[in-house]
Protein backbone atom coordinates (compact mmCIF):
# COMPACT_ATOMS: atom_id res chain seq x y z
CA UNK A 1 0.00 0.00 0.00
CA UNK A 2 2.51 2.63 -1.13
CA UNK A 3 1.01 4.06 -4.31
CA UNK A 4 0.00 7.67 -3.71
CA UNK A 5 -2.75 7.80 -6.34
CA UNK A 6 -4.60 5.50 -8.73
CA UNK A 7 -5.83 6.20 -12.25
CA UNK A 8 -8.69 4.26 -13.83
CA UNK A 9 -9.29 4.60 -17.58
CA UNK A 10 -6.21 4.45 -19.76
CA UNK A 11 -7.31 5.96 -23.03
CA UNK A 12 -5.25 8.81 -24.44
CA UNK A 13 -6.23 11.30 -21.72
CA UNK A 14 -6.03 8.83 -18.84
CA UNK A 15 -2.65 7.46 -19.90
CA UNK A 16 -1.22 10.94 -20.23
CA UNK A 17 -2.60 12.02 -16.86
CA UNK A 18 -1.00 8.94 -15.26
CA UNK A 19 2.35 9.72 -16.93
CA UNK A 20 2.05 13.36 -15.88
CA UNK A 21 1.55 12.31 -12.25
CA UNK A 22 4.44 9.87 -12.39
CA UNK A 23 6.69 12.47 -14.01
CA UNK A 24 5.92 14.78 -11.08
CA UNK A 25 7.09 12.19 -8.55
CA UNK A 26 3.85 10.40 -7.67
CA UNK A 27 3.68 6.63 -7.34
CA UNK A 28 0.78 5.77 -9.62
CA UNK A 29 -1.34 2.61 -9.74
CA UNK A 30 -3.23 2.16 -13.02
CA UNK A 31 -6.19 0.01 -14.03
CA UNK A 32 -8.31 -0.32 -17.14
CA UNK A 33 -11.39 -2.44 -17.75
CA UNK A 34 -9.67 -4.06 -20.72
CA UNK A 35 -6.07 -5.22 -20.51
CA UNK A 36 -4.94 -3.91 -23.91
CA UNK A 37 -4.79 -0.25 -22.89
CA UNK A 38 -2.87 -1.09 -19.73
CA UNK A 39 -0.29 -3.00 -21.76
CA UNK A 40 -0.11 -0.16 -24.28
CA UNK A 41 0.73 2.29 -21.48
CA UNK A 42 3.44 -0.02 -20.15
CA UNK A 43 5.26 0.28 -23.49
CA UNK A 44 5.51 4.05 -22.93
CA UNK A 45 6.97 3.83 -19.43
CA UNK A 46 10.65 4.54 -19.01
CA UNK A 47 11.71 5.34 -15.45
CA UNK A 48 8.31 6.43 -14.16
CA UNK A 49 6.83 4.81 -11.07
CA UNK A 50 3.65 3.28 -12.54
CA UNK A 51 2.27 -0.03 -11.30
CA UNK A 52 -0.31 -1.85 -13.47
CA UNK A 53 -3.19 -3.81 -11.98
CA UNK A 54 -5.70 -6.06 -13.70
CA UNK A 55 -8.23 -6.46 -10.87
CA UNK A 56 -10.12 -3.69 -9.09
CA UNK A 57 -9.56 -5.12 -5.61
CA UNK A 58 -5.78 -5.37 -5.89
CA UNK A 59 -5.70 -1.91 -7.51
CA UNK A 60 -7.56 -0.37 -4.58
CA UNK A 61 -5.53 -2.25 -1.98
CA UNK A 62 -2.28 -0.93 -3.48
CA UNK A 63 -3.16 2.65 -2.54
CA UNK A 64 -2.13 4.44 0.62
CA UNK A 65 -4.99 5.73 2.78
CA UNK A 66 -6.97 7.84 2.45
CA UNK A 67 -7.13 6.42 -1.06
CA UNK A 68 -7.11 8.85 -3.96
CA UNK A 69 -8.55 7.48 -7.21
CA UNK A 70 -8.68 9.49 -10.43
CA UNK A 71 -11.24 8.39 -13.03
CA UNK A 72 -10.67 9.15 -16.72
CA UNK A 73 -13.70 7.27 -17.98
CA UNK A 74 -16.33 8.13 -20.58
CA UNK A 75 -19.06 10.30 -19.07
CA UNK A 76 -22.42 8.74 -18.25
CA UNK A 77 -23.27 5.20 -17.23
CA UNK A 78 -19.63 4.07 -17.40
CA UNK A 79 -18.77 6.37 -14.48
CA UNK A 80 -21.55 4.91 -12.34
CA UNK A 81 -20.43 1.40 -13.24
CA UNK A 82 -16.82 2.08 -12.19
CA UNK A 83 -17.93 3.72 -8.96
CA UNK A 84 -20.10 0.69 -8.23
CA UNK A 85 -17.10 -1.62 -8.69
CA UNK A 86 -14.94 0.49 -6.37
CA UNK A 87 -17.27 1.13 -3.43
CA UNK A 88 -17.09 -2.39 -1.89
CA UNK A 89 -13.33 -1.96 -1.41
CA UNK A 90 -13.30 1.64 -0.20
CA UNK A 91 -13.32 3.04 3.34
CA UNK A 92 -14.57 6.24 4.92
CA UNK A 93 -12.43 9.20 3.91
CA UNK A 94 -11.35 7.74 0.58
CA UNK A 95 -11.59 10.12 -2.39
CA UNK A 96 -12.81 9.50 -5.94
CA UNK A 97 -12.03 12.16 -8.55
CA UNK A 98 -13.86 12.25 -11.89
CA UNK A 99 -11.70 13.94 -14.51
CA UNK A 100 -14.03 13.27 -17.45
CA UNK A 101 -16.61 15.53 -19.10
CA UNK A 102 -19.46 14.52 -16.80
CA UNK A 103 -22.61 16.62 -16.64
CA UNK A 104 -22.46 18.72 -13.49
CA UNK A 105 -25.87 17.49 -12.29
CA UNK A 106 -24.65 13.88 -12.50
CA UNK A 107 -21.63 14.92 -10.46
CA UNK A 108 -23.86 16.49 -7.79
CA UNK A 109 -25.92 13.29 -7.61
CA UNK A 110 -22.81 11.12 -7.23
CA UNK A 111 -21.41 13.51 -4.63
CA UNK A 112 -24.52 13.13 -2.46
CA UNK A 113 -24.68 9.37 -2.90
CA UNK A 114 -21.04 8.77 -2.00
CA UNK A 115 -21.14 11.29 0.84
CA UNK A 116 -23.81 9.13 2.49
CA UNK A 117 -21.29 6.28 2.40
CA UNK A 118 -18.49 8.38 3.87
CA UNK A 119 -16.63 8.64 0.56
CA UNK A 120 -15.62 12.00 -0.91
CA UNK A 121 -16.29 12.73 -4.58
CA UNK A 122 -14.61 15.52 -6.54
CA UNK A 123 -15.76 16.46 -10.05
CA UNK A 124 -12.75 17.79 -11.94
CA UNK A 125 -12.89 19.67 -15.20
CA UNK A 126 -9.77 19.01 -17.28
CA UNK A 127 -8.89 21.12 -20.32
CA UNK A 128 -5.88 20.84 -22.56
CA UNK A 129 -6.40 17.78 -24.72
CA UNK A 130 -3.86 14.99 -24.83
CA UNK A 131 -0.86 17.34 -24.80
CA UNK A 132 -2.18 19.25 -21.81
CA UNK A 133 -2.96 16.04 -19.94
CA UNK A 134 0.68 15.01 -20.29
CA UNK A 135 2.43 18.34 -19.83
CA UNK A 136 0.01 20.26 -17.65
CA UNK A 137 -3.71 20.96 -18.16
CA UNK A 138 -6.04 23.55 -16.70
CA UNK A 139 -7.79 21.87 -13.75
CA UNK A 140 -11.21 22.82 -12.33
CA UNK A 141 -12.02 20.83 -9.16
CA UNK A 142 -15.39 20.99 -7.42
CA UNK A 143 -16.66 19.17 -4.35
CA UNK A 144 -15.99 19.27 -0.62
CA UNK A 145 -13.25 21.80 0.11
CA UNK A 146 -11.65 19.69 2.85
CA UNK A 147 -11.42 16.75 0.45
CA UNK A 148 -9.94 19.01 -2.22
CA UNK A 149 -7.20 20.16 0.15
CA UNK A 150 -6.13 16.51 0.53
CA UNK A 151 -5.58 16.10 -3.22
CA UNK A 152 -4.53 19.68 -3.99
CA UNK A 153 -0.77 18.93 -3.68
CA UNK A 154 -1.10 16.44 -6.55
CA UNK A 155 -3.49 18.47 -8.70
CA UNK A 156 -1.54 21.71 -8.45
CA UNK A 157 1.66 19.83 -9.26
CA UNK A 158 0.34 18.29 -12.49
CA UNK A 159 -1.46 21.45 -13.64
CA UNK A 160 -0.08 23.90 -16.19
CA UNK A 161 2.02 26.65 -14.61
CA UNK A 162 1.78 30.33 -15.60
CA UNK A 163 3.97 32.88 -13.86
CA UNK A 164 4.90 30.14 -11.37
CA UNK A 165 1.21 29.77 -10.47
CA UNK A 166 -0.64 26.48 -11.06
CA UNK A 167 -3.67 26.61 -13.36
CA UNK A 168 -5.76 24.88 -10.72
CA UNK A 169 -8.00 26.36 -8.05
CA UNK A 170 -10.91 25.21 -5.91
CA UNK A 171 -14.03 26.06 -7.90
CA UNK A 172 -16.93 25.35 -5.56
CA UNK A 173 -19.21 22.66 -4.09
CA UNK A 174 -20.61 19.50 -5.67
CA UNK A 175 -20.79 19.83 -9.46
CA UNK A 176 -19.29 23.33 -9.73
CA UNK A 177 -16.02 22.10 -11.27
CA UNK A 178 -17.73 20.20 -14.04
CA UNK A 179 -20.12 23.12 -14.60
CA UNK A 180 -17.19 25.49 -15.14
CA UNK A 181 -15.63 23.02 -17.59
CA UNK A 182 -18.95 22.65 -19.43
CA UNK A 183 -19.25 26.40 -20.01
CA UNK A 184 -15.54 26.53 -20.87
CA UNK A 185 -16.34 24.08 -23.68
CA UNK A 186 -19.25 26.28 -24.79
CA UNK A 187 -16.89 29.26 -25.04
CA UNK A 188 -14.51 27.00 -26.95
CA UNK A 189 -17.27 26.16 -29.48
CA UNK A 190 -17.98 29.86 -30.05
CA UNK A 191 -14.30 30.81 -30.27
CA UNK A 192 -13.64 28.13 -32.88
CA UNK A 193 -16.65 29.14 -34.97
CA UNK A 194 -15.70 32.83 -34.88
CA UNK A 195 -12.22 31.94 -36.13
CA UNK A 196 -13.73 29.81 -38.89
CA UNK A 197 -15.91 32.73 -40.00
CA UNK A 198 -12.92 35.09 -40.07
CA UNK A 199 -11.05 32.52 -42.17
CA UNK A 200 -14.02 32.27 -44.55
CA UNK A 201 -14.10 36.04 -45.10
CA UNK A 202 -10.36 36.17 -45.77
CA UNK A 203 -10.56 33.32 -48.25
CA UNK A 204 -13.88 33.85 -50.04
CA UNK A 205 -14.25 37.64 -50.00
CA UNK A 206 -10.62 38.79 -50.04
CA UNK A 207 -9.59 35.84 -52.23
CA UNK A 208 -6.45 35.18 -50.17
CA UNK A 209 -4.56 31.91 -50.47
CA UNK A 210 -4.37 29.46 -47.60
CA UNK A 211 -0.68 30.24 -47.07
CA UNK A 212 -1.42 33.98 -46.98
CA UNK A 213 -4.13 33.41 -44.38
CA UNK A 214 -1.74 31.25 -42.35
CA UNK A 215 0.68 34.17 -42.25
CA UNK A 216 -2.12 36.50 -41.13
CA UNK A 217 -3.09 34.24 -38.25
CA UNK A 218 0.56 33.91 -37.28
CA UNK A 219 0.83 37.70 -37.17
CA UNK A 220 -2.40 38.01 -35.18
CA UNK A 221 -1.02 35.55 -32.65
CA UNK A 222 1.75 38.02 -31.85
CA UNK A 223 -0.71 40.70 -30.76
CA UNK A 224 -3.86 41.07 -28.68
CA UNK A 225 -5.52 38.09 -30.39
CA UNK A 226 -2.78 35.82 -29.07
CA UNK A 227 -4.36 32.52 -28.05
CA UNK A 228 -3.98 28.78 -28.41
CA UNK A 229 -6.75 28.55 -31.02
CA UNK A 230 -5.26 31.31 -33.17
CA UNK A 231 -1.86 29.62 -32.89
CA UNK A 232 -3.07 26.20 -33.98
CA UNK A 233 -5.14 27.72 -36.80
CA UNK A 234 -1.94 29.12 -38.30
CA UNK A 235 -0.30 25.69 -37.94
CA UNK A 236 -3.29 23.94 -39.53
CA UNK A 237 -3.29 26.26 -42.54
CA UNK A 238 0.41 25.64 -43.16
CA UNK A 239 0.00 21.87 -43.30
CA UNK A 240 0.16 20.21 -46.73
CA UNK A 241 -1.53 16.93 -47.65
CA UNK A 242 1.12 14.33 -48.44
CA UNK A 243 -1.00 12.63 -51.11
CA UNK A 244 -2.15 15.60 -53.14
CA UNK A 245 0.20 18.40 -52.18
CA UNK A 246 -2.84 20.58 -51.49
CA UNK A 247 -3.33 22.42 -48.22
CA UNK A 248 -4.60 19.74 -45.86
CA UNK A 249 -7.56 21.97 -44.92
CA UNK A 250 -8.85 21.56 -48.50
CA UNK A 251 -9.15 17.78 -48.26
CA UNK A 252 -10.80 17.62 -44.82
CA UNK A 253 -14.55 16.99 -45.06
CA UNK A 254 -16.53 19.98 -43.79
CA UNK A 255 -18.57 18.10 -41.17
CA UNK A 256 -17.80 19.11 -37.57
CA UNK A 257 -18.36 16.69 -34.70
CA UNK A 258 -19.30 17.42 -31.12
CA UNK A 259 -19.45 15.55 -27.83
CA UNK A 260 -22.42 17.32 -26.29
CA UNK A 261 -20.87 19.80 -23.87
CA UNK A 262 -21.73 22.77 -26.06
CA UNK A 263 -25.34 21.58 -26.21
CA UNK A 264 -25.40 21.12 -22.42
CA UNK A 265 -24.15 24.69 -22.01
CA UNK A 266 -26.96 26.06 -24.18
CA UNK A 267 -29.64 23.94 -22.51
CA UNK A 268 -28.52 25.07 -19.04
CA UNK A 269 -28.63 28.70 -20.17
CA UNK A 270 -32.13 28.30 -21.61
CA UNK A 271 -33.36 26.57 -18.46
CA UNK A 272 -32.06 29.42 -16.31
CA UNK A 273 -32.88 32.37 -18.57
CA UNK A 274 -29.32 33.33 -19.54
CA UNK A 275 -28.85 34.87 -23.04
CA UNK A 276 -26.23 32.61 -24.60
CA UNK A 277 -26.88 33.29 -28.26
CA UNK A 278 -23.30 33.15 -29.60
CA UNK A 279 -22.46 29.81 -28.02
CA UNK A 280 -25.83 28.40 -29.08
CA UNK A 281 -25.32 29.54 -32.68
CA UNK A 282 -21.92 27.83 -32.68
CA UNK A 283 -23.63 24.58 -31.67
CA UNK A 284 -26.20 24.99 -34.44
CA UNK A 285 -23.40 25.72 -36.93
CA UNK A 286 -21.92 22.30 -36.19
CA UNK A 287 -25.31 20.69 -36.61
CA UNK A 288 -25.78 22.43 -39.95
CA UNK A 289 -22.32 21.30 -41.08
CA UNK A 290 -23.47 17.71 -40.62
CA UNK A 291 -26.07 18.23 -43.38
CA UNK A 292 -23.37 17.83 -46.02
CA UNK A 293 -25.47 15.96 -48.59
CA UNK A 294 -28.36 18.42 -48.24
CA UNK A 295 -26.01 21.40 -48.59
CA UNK A 296 -24.43 19.97 -51.76
CA UNK A 297 -27.91 19.51 -53.26
CA UNK A 298 -29.05 22.97 -52.13
CA UNK A 299 -26.02 24.58 -53.77
CA UNK A 300 -27.34 23.40 -57.15
CA UNK A 301 -30.78 24.91 -56.49
CA UNK A 302 -30.38 28.01 -54.33
CA UNK A 303 -28.65 31.09 -55.70
CA UNK A 304 -26.80 33.67 -53.64
CA UNK A 305 -26.15 37.36 -54.42
CA UNK A 306 -25.53 38.21 -58.07
CA UNK A 307 -23.47 40.99 -59.60
CA UNK A 308 -19.84 42.01 -59.52
CA UNK A 309 -18.28 42.55 -56.13
CA UNK A 310 -16.30 45.66 -55.36
CA UNK A 311 -12.55 45.12 -55.09
CA UNK A 312 -11.57 45.66 -51.47
CA UNK A 313 -8.41 47.13 -50.00
CA UNK A 314 -6.89 43.95 -48.57
CA UNK A 315 -4.79 45.51 -45.84
CA UNK A 316 -7.69 47.63 -44.64
CA UNK A 317 -10.13 44.72 -44.58
CA UNK A 318 -7.66 42.37 -42.90
CA UNK A 319 -7.60 44.91 -40.07
CA UNK A 320 -11.42 45.10 -40.06
CA UNK A 321 -11.70 41.30 -39.74
CA UNK A 322 -9.09 41.31 -36.98
CA UNK A 323 -11.16 43.84 -35.06
CA UNK A 324 -14.35 41.89 -35.79
CA UNK A 325 -12.82 38.65 -34.51
CA UNK A 326 -11.54 40.32 -31.35
CA UNK A 327 -14.92 41.85 -30.60
CA UNK A 328 -16.73 38.59 -31.33
CA UNK A 329 -14.42 36.74 -28.95
CA UNK A 330 -14.99 39.32 -26.22
CA UNK A 331 -18.77 38.97 -26.63
CA UNK A 332 -18.52 35.15 -26.46
CA UNK A 333 -16.43 35.24 -23.28
CA UNK A 334 -18.81 37.85 -21.86
CA UNK A 335 -21.73 35.46 -22.37
CA UNK A 336 -19.86 32.54 -20.85
CA UNK A 337 -18.76 34.48 -17.77
CA UNK A 338 -22.27 35.91 -17.38
CA UNK A 339 -23.50 32.32 -17.28
CA UNK A 340 -20.92 31.60 -14.57
CA UNK A 341 -22.12 34.61 -12.58
CA UNK A 342 -25.85 33.92 -12.87
CA UNK A 343 -25.51 30.20 -12.08
CA UNK A 344 -23.19 30.95 -9.17
CA UNK A 345 -25.85 33.27 -7.76
CA UNK A 346 -28.59 30.71 -8.42
CA UNK A 347 -26.84 27.88 -6.54
CA UNK A 348 -24.92 30.07 -4.08
CA UNK A 349 -21.64 28.60 -5.33
CA UNK A 350 -19.59 31.80 -4.99
CA UNK A 351 -17.57 30.93 -8.09
CA UNK A 352 -14.15 32.68 -8.03
CA UNK A 353 -14.46 34.32 -11.45
CA UNK A 354 -11.15 36.16 -11.25
CA UNK A 355 -9.35 32.88 -10.45
CA UNK A 356 -11.25 30.96 -13.13
CA UNK A 357 -9.95 33.43 -15.72
CA UNK A 358 -6.41 32.93 -14.41
CA UNK A 359 -6.48 29.11 -14.53
CA UNK A 360 -7.65 29.34 -18.16
CA UNK A 361 -4.37 31.05 -19.10
CA UNK A 362 -2.37 27.83 -19.32
CA UNK A 363 -2.96 24.31 -20.55
CA UNK A 364 -6.55 24.81 -21.64
CA UNK A 365 -7.98 25.12 -25.14
CA UNK A 366 -9.40 28.65 -24.70
CA UNK A 367 -6.24 30.15 -23.22
CA UNK A 368 -5.89 33.67 -24.55
CA UNK A 369 -3.96 36.86 -23.91
CA UNK A 370 -6.96 38.82 -22.65
CA UNK A 371 -7.75 36.38 -19.82
CA UNK A 372 -5.44 38.50 -17.68
CA UNK A 373 -7.69 41.48 -18.41
CA UNK A 374 -10.80 39.43 -17.58
CA UNK A 375 -9.29 38.42 -14.24
CA UNK A 376 -8.38 42.03 -13.45
CA UNK A 377 -11.94 43.12 -14.28
CA UNK A 378 -13.39 40.76 -11.66
CA UNK A 379 -10.69 41.66 -9.15
CA UNK A 380 -11.65 45.29 -9.53
CA UNK A 381 -15.41 44.65 -9.45
CA UNK A 382 -16.36 41.28 -7.95
CA UNK A 383 -20.05 41.71 -8.84
CA UNK A 384 -19.43 42.81 -12.42
CA UNK A 385 -22.59 41.93 -14.35
CA UNK A 386 -21.04 41.67 -17.79
CA UNK A 387 -17.53 41.92 -19.22
CA UNK A 388 -18.76 44.27 -21.93
CA UNK A 389 -19.11 47.08 -19.38
CA UNK A 390 -15.68 46.53 -17.83
CA UNK A 391 -13.73 49.74 -18.66
CA UNK A 392 -11.03 48.02 -20.74
CA UNK A 393 -13.45 46.12 -22.96
CA UNK A 394 -15.96 48.98 -23.19
CA UNK A 395 -13.20 51.21 -24.57
CA UNK A 396 -11.90 48.50 -26.90
CA UNK A 397 -15.36 47.80 -28.28
CA UNK A 398 -15.92 51.49 -28.92
CA UNK A 399 -12.91 51.36 -31.26
CA UNK A 400 -13.64 47.97 -32.83
CA UNK A 401 -17.38 47.81 -33.35
CA UNK A 402 -17.25 49.47 -36.77
CA UNK A 403 -14.85 46.79 -37.96
CA UNK A 404 -17.37 44.16 -36.95
CA UNK A 405 -20.25 46.06 -38.56
CA UNK A 406 -18.37 46.50 -41.84
CA UNK A 407 -17.33 42.85 -42.02
CA UNK A 408 -20.85 41.59 -41.30
CA UNK A 409 -22.47 43.89 -43.88
CA UNK A 410 -19.88 43.02 -46.52
CA UNK A 411 -20.16 39.32 -45.73
CA UNK A 412 -23.96 39.31 -45.87
CA UNK A 413 -23.93 41.19 -49.18
CA UNK A 414 -21.48 38.60 -50.49
CA UNK A 415 -23.57 35.64 -49.34
CA UNK A 416 -21.26 34.52 -46.52
CA UNK A 417 -22.89 32.97 -43.47
CA UNK A 418 -21.79 34.61 -40.21
CA UNK A 419 -23.85 32.88 -37.50
CA UNK A 420 -21.53 33.86 -34.65
CA UNK A 421 -20.10 37.18 -35.86
CA UNK A 422 -23.57 38.52 -36.63
CA UNK A 423 -24.97 37.18 -33.36
CA UNK A 424 -22.11 38.84 -31.48
CA UNK A 425 -23.14 42.19 -32.92
CA UNK A 426 -26.82 41.57 -32.19
CA UNK A 427 -25.93 40.65 -28.61
CA UNK A 428 -23.87 43.81 -28.22
CA UNK A 429 -26.53 46.05 -29.75
CA UNK A 430 -29.27 44.47 -27.64
CA UNK A 431 -27.28 44.73 -24.42
CA UNK A 432 -26.33 48.37 -24.91
CA UNK A 433 -29.94 49.55 -25.37
CA UNK A 434 -31.78 50.78 -22.27
CA UNK A 435 -35.08 50.46 -24.12
CA UNK A 436 -35.98 47.53 -26.35
CA UNK A 437 -38.84 46.24 -28.50
CA UNK A 438 -39.94 43.88 -25.73
CA UNK A 439 -42.78 46.30 -24.91
CA UNK A 440 -44.45 45.20 -28.14
CA UNK A 441 -43.88 41.54 -27.31
CA UNK A 442 -45.47 42.00 -23.91
CA UNK A 443 -48.41 43.85 -25.45
CA UNK A 444 -48.92 40.98 -27.90
CA UNK A 445 -48.83 38.47 -25.03
CA UNK A 446 -51.41 40.47 -23.14
CA UNK A 447 -53.59 40.80 -26.26
CA UNK A 448 -53.87 37.09 -27.05
CA UNK A 449 -53.29 35.56 -23.63
CA UNK A 450 -54.12 38.15 -20.98
CA UNK A 451 -50.59 37.73 -19.61
CA UNK A 452 -50.61 41.31 -18.21
CA UNK A 453 -47.78 43.82 -18.32
CA UNK A 454 -45.97 46.39 -16.21
CA UNK A 455 -45.80 50.09 -17.04
CA UNK A 456 -42.69 52.26 -17.13
CA UNK A 457 -44.44 55.22 -15.50
CA UNK A 458 -46.16 53.66 -12.47
CA UNK A 459 -46.04 50.61 -10.20
CA UNK A 460 -48.40 47.67 -10.58
CA UNK A 461 -49.55 44.89 -12.92
CA UNK A 462 -51.92 45.85 -15.75
CA UNK A 463 -54.17 44.27 -18.36
CA UNK A 464 -55.90 45.93 -21.29
CA UNK A 465 -59.12 44.88 -23.00
CA UNK A 466 -57.62 45.24 -26.47
CA UNK A 467 -60.93 44.61 -28.26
Amino acid sequence: MDNTIGVIGLGVMGSNIALNMANKGEKVAVYNYTRDLTDKLLHRIENQSIDPYYEVQSFVQSLETPRKIFLMVTAGAAIDSVIGSLVPYLEQGDIIMDGGNSHYEDTARRFDDLKSKGIDYIGIGISGGEVGALNGPSIMPGGDRVAYEKVAPILTKIAAQVDATPCCTYIGPKGAGHFVKMVHNGIEYADMQLIAEAYTFLRERLQLSVSEIADIFETWNQGELKSYLIEITADILKKKDEKTGLPLIDVILDKAGNKGTGKWTSIQAIDNGVPLSIITESVFARYESSLKEERVLAEEILAGPVGDQQVLDKDLWIEYIRQALYMGKVCAYAQGFSQYKSTSDLYDWNLPLEEIALIFRGGCIIRAEFLNVISEAYQTQANLKNLLIAPFFAEKIKDYQMGLRKVICEGINSGIAFPCLSTSLSYFDSYRKGNSNASLLQAQRDYFGAHTYERNDMEGIFHTDWN
